[in-house]
């Protein structure tokens, strides 16, 4: 049983669009969240970031929508919600910022993201932004 104190797990921030491609598509996205349901890395969510996975949801993929009340009940269960307290303005879309927000404020090693901006930075302070394939390189969860 993982009593969450004697190993420090990587910590990561998916962006809605991962963990909407996990939903709906499967493939390295889906994978990526059932390790995090599986514990093997720790999941950080913001409120903001949870806000904006279920707009999209009922927005554009409305045949997702029994599928987001799972997920949203898993994340509240496995993932550790944060509340940034610093705004930042890095790059051009704000939702974007909100994301490096979550992962400042997670302390992660990790974004996991397709969004072509925040690959073009490559890593915001300490923190690795990747594409689902290099992350699971990274952690040798292929």
């Amino acid at each position: 049983m993982n009593t969450g104190t004697a190993v420090s797990l990587p910590k990561v921030v998916l962006d809605t669009n991962i963990i909407i491609s996990g939903i709906g598509f499967g493939g390295k996205p889906r994978k990526i969240l059932d390790h995090i349901l599986e514990e093997k890395f720790s999941g950080v969510i913001s409120l903001i970031l949870l806000a904006e996975l279920e707009d999209v949801i009922n927005k554009k993929f409305p045949e997702l929508k029994d599928d987001l009340k799972l997920i949203n009940k898993q994340i509240h269960k496995k993932f550790k919600m944060v509340r940034p307290e610093k705004s930042l303005r890095v790059v051009s879309d704000d939702a974007d910022n909100r994301v490096l927000e979550a992962a400042v404020e997670g302390n992660c090693h990790y974004i996991v993201t397709g969004d072509k901006e925040l690959l073009e930075l490559g890593q915001f302070e300490e923190i690795k932004i990747v594409a689902p394939a290099e992350f699971l390189r990274l952690v040798k969860l292929t």
